[in-house]
């Protein structure tokens, strides 16, 4: 039997199939009479989707080693993260009662090792149209691990069945998702080598604060994202609470609030409250269709400048996205970005570790720099001075140069005195 089906897997891999989805693989029929060669269906039946990933990971390796697999499953066991599993919440309701429980579930299932749990956006079972239902389940599927609208024929689950005003909305939420590649791909590098989950409980940060253990309405995106989902139809504002170990910056408004504090936030009809922590750097990419557009050569850095925090730094990986196993092989660029401030000087600076099987390349990098005072008073690169674009009315710095990975660089920006 083994043989058979891993042979069925084969044949489509063969043809060029990249990803394979394994659904109803609890199974969803399983008499308690069924007898498999290795046990009852009773004592089978927690492992069969573990086992039915295995398969198909080996079906992968023994056929294509050298590329990754995207395997989907609606079923796993403890540890299925070994066979770089993909699950999802199952068949959930189209109703606001379906979308609350999903942060809850995708964070539960991070600290048990499967990183990458997630849900049907805009729900899967039930004849409800609802477009604000879906375009704030796909606001929050920005900040969950994986970005896929699926539901029943009943209602379409493509934004372009829907509503104008939705469809705009749920565009911008699609765009946001493609262009935090940079930083979602280096969580996604974390959790291979170190297992830590893409969504993260607050008590990540705050263990001795017992308030924050029953939270789940707020969560971390990372390290320096704070994502407060939308999940209550007609709502205006909703509580939040933001860690005290920081301040923390709102990523549309840029307004700064004093962490440690719970307070009322109102809420966006074109995005869910969402905030950065300050004095954190926040890589991300120009707008894309595809993933197949991106290459990591194209980089914009948000720094969020805050006078109390003097040392900023954050890293990113990337690698061609397709080699199996690409960092052990060494065919990987690991890119650091940091950020010195003390007195009336800002240095930022750019440096990447190059795996030796991978070629050091120029990169476009824009930095922009937020939540500045006052207009600086130089720009440095060297002994070359730099054209400074200040916008006055956002307190914003922009700074666009070509980055040769090679070498290290570094821009000094001297303020007003």
């Amino acid at each position: 039997g083994y043989k058979w089906f891993s042979d069925i897997y084969k044949d489509l891999i063969k043809m060029g199939v990249t990803g394979m989805w394994g659904d109803l693989g609890e199974p969803e029929v399983h008499p308690s009479d069924l007898l498999h060669a290795n046990g009852t269906a009773d004592e089978v039946h927690n492992i069969y989707g573990h086992d039915w990933a295995r398969l198909v990971q080996q079906a992968f390796k023994d056929v294509k080693p050298a590329e990754r697999p995207f395997i989907l499953m609606r079923a796993a066991y403890s540890g299925s993260q070994r066979y770089g599993i993909v699950p999802w919440s199952g068949d959930v309701n189209r109703t606001w009662g379906g979308l609350q429980s999903q942060p809850e579930i995708a964070l539960q299932m991070g600290l048990q090792g499967i990183g990458y749990m997630h849900s049907d956006l805009g729900g899967f079972a039930g004849d409800n149209l609802d477009d604000d239902l879906y375009v704030r389940w796909l606001q929050y599927g920005v900040f969950q691990p994986i970005f896929r609208p699926h539901a029943q024929e009943e209602v379409a689950s493509e934004p372009i069945f829907r509503s104008e005003k939705a469809k705009n909305l749920a565009r911008k939420a699609i765009e946001l998702r493609y262009e935090m590649l940079p930083y979602n791909y280096n969580l996604m590098f974390e959790n291979s080598t170190s297992g830590k989950p893409l969504m993260r409980p607050l008590f990540f940060e705050e263990e001795q604060n017992s308030d924050v253990y029953n939270m789940s309405d707020t969560y971390f995106w990372g390290d320096d994202f704070l994502i407060s989902p939308v999940l209550h139809q007609n709502k205006k504002t909703q509580q939040v609470y933001f860690p005290k170990n920081s301040n923390w910056v709102d990523f549309y408004s840029l307004k700064t609030y004093k962490g440690g504090n719970e307070l009322e936030i109102e809420i966006q009809e074109d995005h869910i409250p969402t905030f950065v922590r300050s004095g954190s750097i926040i890589p991300l990419a120009p707008k894309m269709q595809s993933t197949k557009e991106y290459t990591g050569e194209n980089l914009i850095l948000h720094y969020y400048y805050d006078a109390g925090v003097q040392n900023a730094s954050t890293k990113i990986y990337n690698d061609d996205g397709h080699l199996s196993d690409a960092f052990n092989k060494n065919k990987y660029e690991e890119l650091s970005f940091s950020v010195q401030h003390k007195n009336k000087n800002i240095s930022l600076s750019l440096d990447a570790t190059t795996g030796k099987s991978y070629a050091t390349n120029n990169k476009k990098i824009t930095w922009v720099i937020h939540n500045l005072k006052d207009q600086p008073k130089e720009v440095r690169i060297g002994n070359k001075v730099y054209n400074i674009p200040w916008k006055e009315n956002s307190k914003t710095l922009k700074i666009e140069t070509t980055w040769n990975t090679r070498n290290k660089k570094t821009f000094d920006i001297q303020m007003e005195d």
